[in-house]
C-alpha cells in the first residue's frame, strides 16, 4: 500500500542559499492537485541563509550533503523511495495543472524506459525573456538538450538502471539527458517557471553566451571541474 513512507512520487530539490525561493516552491507543490502519495526531499549543500529553517517549517525531509548540484541530486536520488522521481530546482515552480499531464505520462509509460522534462518559461514577461524561452524550447525539442531548470521526471527503476545523476561539478543535467537518449525523452507541455533573477542580474545576452561556452567545452571533453570555474 502506498503511503508517505512508501510514496508514489518523490520530489527532490537541491538547495544552496535558496531562502528567497524554497518556501514558495514547496508551497506551490503542496497546493498542486497531486492525487497520489508523494514526499519532498530537500538536499542542502551547506546553505548559510534561512533555507534549511524554511524547508523544515514546510515539513519536508532534509538531507545535508556536500556542496555541488550533481552530488546533491545523486544523494537525493539514492534516498528517494518513490516509484517515480521528480528532480526540481529550488527557484522553479510548476504551472497549475502540471500533475494531470504528469499522471497521464506515467500511465502511458508503464513498463517503458522513458523520462519527461517540462517546457521552459521565465517569470518575466519582457521581450528578452520571451526570446530566451523560444530559444530554450527550440533547443529542447530539436537537440533534445533540456537543462535542469526544466525538471526531470523519471521512474525510479529507469533512474537506477542509468545509475542516476553523476556527482560532477557541473553539466550533470546534460550528462544524464544524453544517457537517457532522444528517443526516450518526452517534452511535457506544462511549463516549469523559473526565476529570471540571474538573467536580469547578468544580462539576457551575456549569461546565455556563458552557458553556451560551458556547453561547448563540455562536448569538447573538458573536465567539469574546469568548466565549473568558468561558470562561476
Amino acid at each position: 500500500m502506498l503511503s508517505k513512507d512508501h510514496p508514489f512520487l518523490s520530489i527532490v530539490i537541491p538547495t544552496l542559499n535558496e531562502g528567497g525561493y524554497i518556501k514558495e516552491t514547496i508551497d506551490a507543490l503542496k497546493k498542486s492537485a497531486i492525487t497520489l502519495p508523494y514526499d519532498i526531499i530537500v538536499v542542502d549543500g551547506g546553505s548559510e541563509d534561512a533555507t534549511i529553517e524554511e524547508a523544515r517549517q514546510c515539513g519536508v525531509q532534509i538531507i545535508k550533503w556536500e556542496r555541488g548540484r550533481g552530488k546533491q541530486l545523486a544523494a537525493g536520488g539514492k534516498q528517494a523511495m518513490g516509484a517515480w522521481l521528480l528532480f526540481l530546482h529550488a527557484d522553479t515552480e510548476l504551472e497549475a495543472g502540471w500533475f494531470q499531464e504528469v499522471e497521464q505520462f506515467i500511465i502511458n509509460s508503464t513498463g517503458l524506459c522513458r523520462a519527461g522534462v517540462f517546457s521552459y518559461k521565465l517569470d518575466n514577461d519582457t521581450l528578452a525573456a520571451s526570446l530566451l524561452e523560444a530559444i530554450v524550447n527550440w533547443r529542447t525539442r530539436t537537440l533534445a538538450l533540456p537543462y535542469g531548470d526544466q525538471g526531470l521526471l523519471i521512474s525510479n527503476m529507469f533512474y537506477s538502471d542509468l545509475c542516476g545523476y553523476a556527482p560532477i561539478a557541473i553539466m550533470e543535467d546534460v550528462e544524464i539527458v544524453r544517457r537517457i537518449g532522444r528517443s526516450r525523452l518526452h517534452i511535457l507541455k506544462s511549463h516549469a517557471i523559473t526565476s529570471s533573477y540571474k538573467y536580469r542580474r547578468d544580462g539576457y545576452i551575456l549569461r546565455p553566451l556563458r552557458n553556451l561556452l560551458c556547453l561547448a567545452l563540455y562536448f569538447l571533453g573538458f573536465q567539469p571541474q574546469l568548466i565549473a570555474k568558468i561558470y562561476g
